[in-house]
């Protein structure tokens, strides 16, 4: 199924955060609705620095509950050997039957982004060293067989230009928080570019706009959504504010101008934007046409379009049994 202009449909998924939220109990009721809208995937936040969810616990546990809706912890491991999220993750990826996605931090600083960059290897050559179960040659990696997915889907933030070559290099999906759709047609025009330059197909690239979402109003919102102007900047990053319809309307505009490959979405009241998001903005897009009505696989790989990631050294890949 095709969008008019023939681009395809957008990918769409949400944030789960929920502040105060530290086990899965909150998060089950977003998810399971999330699933039945259809969205490419959720992500969820870990917190290194105070109280707050184990990401990947609480995602381990919503994937028993779930089916098809991948699920993406937002982990980073800056101060921590390389094998051990990339391990997590991959767990994750077996639970969920190929459903995981490693939503990575990178620093905005060019010492840091080489650290990243170093991180992402490490990660892909564990990933391609489990052979079926066979051990990896990896210190302190354990033997398990390789993800479902081959990679689990890897996401990172592009808004800062100094992540860019990051996302270029190791992203299968590249967020942009910006408000203005010509600044996103020139973002994704950049890492399409870039991702080239590393020898990578741009189109197995999928970029997002990132945007915070605020459905409180229905369409008679206090400030102007889409319709009175588009997103606003704000020191959390670009906000819409308005209805479900204006949303459609700004998710098909943008996506359609090319600016866009889809939208991850946050929104500001958790259960109550999540739930106008589904059954408003996307029963709309699905009504049109504009959005998909069942998911056309079991992974979230099969989900965004991409194929499962191939061995890098060659090493037999049996085909995963869960």
């Amino acid at each position: 199924m095709t969008g008019s202009h023939g681009r395809g449909l957008p990918h769409l998924a949400a944030a789960l955060d929920q502040q105060g939220a530290h086990d899965s109990a909150p998060y089950e009721e977003a998810v399971r609705l999330a699933e039945r809208g259809g969205l490419d995937f959720v992500t969820l936040g870990d917190t290194f620095a105070g109280p707050g969810p184990d990401a990947l616990a609480v995602l381990s546990r919503l994937a028993l509950g779930t089916r098809r809706i991948g699920l993406v912890p937002t982990v980073d491991s800056p101060h921590t050997e390389p094998f051990r999220v990339p391990a997590a993750v991959t767990a994750l990826d077996r639970v969920s039957r190929g459903r995981a996605g490693w939503h990575i931090g990178v620093s905005t600083t060019e010492g840091e982004d080489r650290l990243s960059g170093r991180r992402h290897d490490a990660a892909a050559r564990l990933w391609d060293s489990w052979e079926g179960g066979a051990d990896s040659s990896m210190k302190g990696s354990s033997a398990v067989p390789r993800p479902p997915q081959g990679y689990p889907v890897r996401i990172v933030d592009a808004t800062e230009r100094s992540a860019r070559p990051v996302a270029a290099r190791y992203a299968d999906v590249a967020l942009v928080r910006v408000a203005d759709p010509a600044q996103a047609a020139a973002v994704r025009a950049e890492l399409r570019s870039a991702v080239r330059e590393f020898g990578r197909d741009p189109d197995r690239l999928r970029v997002l706009g990132s945007l915070h979402v605020d459905l409180g109003g229905g369409e008679r919102a206090a400030a102007p959504g889409h319709g009175g102007g588009g997103p606003r900047q704000t020191a959390q990053g670009p906000l819409y504010r308005g209805g479900p319809v204006d949303l459609a309307e700004l998710i098909t505009d943008w996506h359609e101008a090319g600016a866009v490959d889809g939208f991850h979405l946050t929104p500001v009241e958790p259960l109550r934007d999540l739930e106008r998001l589904v059954n408003g903005t996307v029963a709309l897009l699905q009504h049109r046409g504009l959005f998909r009505t069942f998911y056309p696989g079991s992974t979230l790989r099969e989900h965004l379009g991409l194929a499962r990631a191939a061995n890098r050294l060659g090493l037999p890949d049996p085909v995963w049994k869960g």
